[in-house]
C-alpha cells in the first residue's frame, strides 16, 4: 500500500491534480499469523484521461513487480467507474446566477478551486453540458452538516423546496440564453 502512494508524487506531473486513495486492506488471516490472501481496495481520481491511464499503468506494475519480488501472485483489476466531473465553462455562469437568484449572492460560492470529486454525474458531462453544483445541506451541527460519503451522512430534507427552486432557475435560464451550449465543451 506504502509503494502504491508514491504514484503520484514519482509519476504525475505536478500540473495535474490525481489521488491515489488505498481505502481497505481484508485479509483472511488473524492477528498472530501472516496471511495467504490478501484484497487491497481504493480509489483514484483524477481530471485528465492520461493521467488515469498512468495511474492504473503504474499502479499495475507496481502490484506486479513487488508480488514477483517476493515469490507471490497478484490480481490486478482496475475498473473505470466514474469519468472525470468536469463542468462545461458556458454552464457555469448560468448555474451560479440561477443560485443567486434563489438564495441571494452573499450564499453563493462561485469562485472556488477544483474538488476531486467523483461522481455518476460525471458521465452525463461527457455527453451533454452541465454544471455539477452543491446545494448547501446544513450548517455544522444541523441534519445534513457532514460530508456525503460519511456513515453519519443524513439527507436534510428542508433544502428540497431550495433545491426544487434552483433546478426551476437552470431550466428557465438556459431555455432563455443565447448561448450554445453545446459548443462549449470541457477542455
Amino acid at each position: 500500500m506504502l509503494a502504491l502512494q508514491t504514484v503520484v508524487s514519482r509519476n504525475v506531473d505536478p500540473s495535474q491534480p490525481a489521488v491515489v486513495s488505498c481505502t481497505e486492506f481484508i485479509t483472511d488471516g488473524i492477528r498472530n499469523a501472516i496471511p495467504s490472501h490478501v484484497v487491497i481496495k481504493g480509489d483514484t481520481r483524477s481530471y485528465n484521461p492520461d493521467v488515469q491511464t498512468l495511474l492504473e499503468n503504474r499502479m499495475r506494475a507496481i502490484c506486479e513487480g513487488i508480488c514477483r519480488a517476493h515469490q507471490a501472485e497478484c490480481e490486478f483489476e482496475y475498473t473505470h467507474e466514474f469519468a472525470p466531473t468536469v463542468n462545461w465553462p458556458a454552464c457555469v455562469p448560468v448555474a451560479v446566477a440561477a443560485a443567486r437568484r434563489v438564495v441571494g449572492a452573499s450564499r453563493v460560492t462561485a469562485d472556488i478551486a477544483p474538488m476531486m470529486i467523483s461522481e455518476d454525474f460525471g458521465a452525463f458531462l461527457t455527453q451533454v453540458p452541465g454544471a455539477f453544483v452543491f446545494i448547501g445541506n446544513g450548517a455544522t451541527g444541523e441534519t445534513g452538516s457532514v460530508p456525503l460519503h460519511n456513515s453519519a451522512y443524513d439527507f436534510n430534507d428542508a433544502v428540497l423546496g431550495t433545491g426544487a427552486a434552483y433546478f426551476y432557475e437552470v431550466a428557465k435560464a438556459a431555455l432563455d440564453s443565447d448561448v450554445d451550449f453545446a459548443r462549449e465543451q470541457p477542455e
